[in-house]
């Protein structure tokens, strides 16, 4: 795992209590990231999301 993943992952948990401000940071993450680490960090929200509910909308827009 690079440094750049482990560091929007830390973004990602600390914007969670708002499904916009997450939407736009992952999408963010996703243009910075290689194809690697975007597929990890795609596996990554994928439980995250299923763990918090209400940003269960975040998963239809990537």
């Amino acid at each position: 795992m690079s440094n750049t993943l482990k560091y929007y992952r830390i973004i990602l948990r600390k914007v969670s209590f708002d499904a916009d401000l997450f939407s736009k940071e992952l999408k963010k993450a996703y243009r910075h990231l290689s194809k690697e680490d975007s597929s990890q960090l795609y596996i990554w929200t994928l439980i995250f999301i299923k763990k918090h509910p209400h940003l269960i909308e975040v998963q239809y827009s990537f």
